[in-house]
């Protein structure tokens, strides 16, 4: 292995938001080996957001469920070593990921020590990093102290796509969105994680009673469609619905948004990322640990997740449950207030 030039694997499959909240430690990687060949693997959803990711040279799209077919991981064994990876980070730190990494062949497989670290990752890696801190983007900014990478600057640098951005524009132009708006996205991964569509329309009526600001909900299937359309029946008319998106087009369509407000899921992440401010809803997980990045955003949480890790993925919203609507409408007026606000450098962006 040269030095400079290594060749390095990242091991990071999904989520769409931890995908996001892995691309500082990809920034990193590239600040320090500007000549290194950069490669991703991850599953398809994640795949369209890193196209054309600047720091990226090689996103290597692994289809769901891959573990389960020999066949496939034979496959995938053989495309990998043919790339003769020296390094592997393990940044999930979960049996798939280790896996991946190990069939890749490279020499050097660094995760996370327990508990971070999960599963068959402390059989299968090589090395191991005790994370210092609790915010998963500044755990795996640690990942890269075995490469001598420390304390870098988190960036995040997530791609616009020239055709997400004109359809973006011509979705704004159709819905006569000539002024500063609010995103909204009711959804998550989680069942956990929900906070009700009828407080999203509750909070969407008072923003645009009280600022003229008017809500867009941005959603993704069928689900979240009903929720979507709940919240702007709910809205006393403050709120649209917005058309399907790919994520790239969210990713844009987020660039222009005054404000996001949402749960712990994909579409926050990618707000933070491109500098939208948010006003974030927590219940299953905590903000200390995978709030939006940065610090001009606020968390609502009113109580505290269950200690296993299960139920939180698994059980009620009831944590979501405990937050009122007067308390989101707080939080999103105390954004508003925060300093002077650009928002037409965002519109021309």
């Amino acid at each position: 292995m040269n030095n400079e030039t290594p060749r390095i694997l990242i091991c990071r499959l999904s989520a769409i938001g931890d995908c996001v909240l892995t691309m500082p430690m990809l920034c990193a990687l590239r600040e320090r080996y500007p000549n290194a060949h950069l490669a991703w693997a991850v599953e398809r959803a994640g795949g369209m957001l890193l196209e054309g990711h600047p720091c990226l040279d090689e996103v290597i799209v692994v289809p769901k469920g891959w573990l389960k077919s020999p066949r496939v991981v034979w496959q995938l064994r053989a495309e990998l070593r043919k790339r003769r990876f020296d390094i592997a980070l393990d940044p999930q730190s979960l049996t798939k990921s280790a896996v991946l990494a190990w069939l890749s062949g490279a020499k050097r497989r660094i995760g996370f020590r327990s508990p971070r670290g999960r599963e068959l990752s402390l059989w299968l890696n090589r090395e191991f990093v005790s994370a210092a801190h609790a915010h998963i983007v500044d755990a795996q900014l640690d990942l890269l102290k075995p490469l001598e990478i420390k304390s870098p600057g988190p960036q995040f640098q997530l791609p616009l796509h020239d055709d997400a951005k004109a359809k973006v524009d011509d979705m704004i132009r159709q819905m006569h969105l000539g002024c500063d708006f609010v995103a909204v996205n009711p959804g998550a991964g989680w069942d956990s994680k929900l906070w009700p569509a009828e407080r999203y329309g509750i909070v969407a009526r008072a923003l645009g009673e009280r600022y003229q600001l008017p809500s867009v909900v941005v959603w993704s299937g069928e689900r979240e469609k009903a929720w979507a359309e709940t919240i702007v029946a709910r809205s006393g008319g403050r709120a649209l619905m917005a058309p399907p998106t790919s994520l790239p087009e969210l990713a844009a369509f987020m660039r222009r948004a005054r404000m996001f407000l949402g749960s712990d899921t994909g579409p926050l992440h990618i707000a933070a990322a491109v500098d939208t401010p948010c006003v974030a809803l927590f219940g299953a997980t905590l903000p200390a640990d995978c709030g939006p990045y940065g610090a001009q955003h606020i968390s609502v949480q009113k109580a505290l997740p269950p200690a296993d890790r299960r139920l939180r993925r698994h059980g009620p919203n009831d944590a979501m449950q405990q937050i009122d609507a007067d308390s989101v409408i707080d939080a999103c007026e105390r954004l508003l207030q925060i300093g002077p606000y650009q928002q037409a450098d965002k519109r021309a962006a």
